[in-house]
């Protein structure tokens, strides 16, 4: 298969579940041999996990960004631009109609800065019916598990929290934002936890003063603010809890599945698809009610010792064949716009 000269465009100041995406899509297919290159923001901490084989690119402010980038892909001629989050999608679609661009929906459809790409990547199958009106090419592509970033031993959260093995350990990751619940999952742990079990939830973001104030003083209940590896954390939980009120795809559970813990997890678009076949737990959404009465249970079922670790079967999570449908996707987003000969199958992942 030809090798394409790739820029991938994400203007993030910092490391979610999107980016550490968007960071694994460009290490890999550097490693494949493409030329890859990352528009970003400047100092952001993509560039450092980044391999040395993908070229950063760094803007100095979110002002004339079109610009910048306009410039910027004059000087590339990328064979295919891919944008991730509002932002970068907004740069790229005011880019020249002669680029070949295409998007992965980690939020959902916005028709005005989604409405001028070639081709659009939906992480779950939802999604697409929000896309009657979009004219260019829809792919269902859901992500898969990053490689995980190596970090030297460190002591495991019970001990940095000074937590017995017998401590009913729930824990939650994902952005301190009102999409993702964790104001839910407080509520439903204060009502809902004995005295031996305590509560981690990492991840920064808008809501931590709210959440802060939400805690109302409980020593039980930890936020422990952005980990670059959550595996050692993870390690240590008897339980994990997704709360989001909205999720497209949901790379935390991935990563709990990994390590076999037990999940709870709303029920919306992304850990619907997630849990098909596999022991997870959905509840209703935005429900503090129904997150308490999951909690309750795992915690009998933890006291009575029959809460353990399950396994998942994570091979449709591998990462080969999605990103042989995405070089797919980009070839015939080529093709399209400029009539050039298919390259690559174009096969639809479930």
């Amino acid at each position: 298969m030809d090798q394409l000269r790739i820029l991938q465009v994400i203007f993030s100041s910092r490391i979610a579940g999107s980016e550490r995406y968007a960071v694994d899509l460009a290490n890999r297919q550097a490693a494949l041999g493409h030329e890859v290159h990352v528009a970003g923001t400047h100092g952001s901490p993509l560039a450092s996990a980044l391999t040395n084989a993908v070229r950063f690119h760094g803007f100095n402010s979110r002002f004339f960004r079109g610009l910048r980038l306009r410039r910027l892909i004059g000087a590339l001629s990328p064979d295919i631009c891919h944008g991730h989050l509002s932002p970068a999608c907004k740069a790229l679609a005011g880019t020249s109609e002669h680029v070949v661009k295409v998007a992965t929906l980690h939020v959902g459809d916005k028709p005005h800065q989604h409405a001028r790409l070639d081709g659009l990547i939906c992480v779950n199958r939802t999604q697409t019916a929000q896309l009657s009106l979009y004219r260019g090419l829809v792919h269902v592509i859901p992500n898969w598990l990053p490689a995980t970033p190596a970090a030297a031993a460190v002591p495991g959260v019970r001990t940095e929290l000074g937590l017995s093995k017998n401590t009913f350990l729930v824990g939650a990751v994902g952005r301190l934002h009102q999409s993702k619940g964790m104001d839910v999952l407080i509520s439903a742990f204060r009502i809902s936890s004995p005295p031996d079990a305590a509560l981690v939830i990492l991840g920064e973001g808008p809501q931590l003063s709210e959440l802060k104030k939400l805690r109302a003083g409980n020593k039980r209940i930890h936020l422990l603010g952005y980990r670059e590896n959550v595996t050692p954390v993870l390690a240590d939980l008897n339980l994990f809890v997704c709360p989001s009120r909205e999720e497209s795809f949901g790379l935390a559970i991935l990563e709990a599945m990994s390590v076999g813990l037990p999940i709870i997890a709303t029920s919306t678009e992304g850990p619907r698809e997630i849990q098909l076949n596999q022991p997870i737990a959905l509840v209703e959404p935005g429900s503090v009610e129904a997150i308490t009465r999951a909690i309750t249970e795992a915690h009998d079922r933890f006291r009575a010792r029959q809460l353990s670790r399950l396994t998942y079967d994570l091979s449709r999570f591998e990462p080969a064949a999605r990103l042989e449908s995405i070089t797919g996707l980009y070839h015939r987003a080529i093709e399209t716009k400029h009539g050039f000969k298919q390259m690559a199958p174009l096969a639809q992942i479930s």
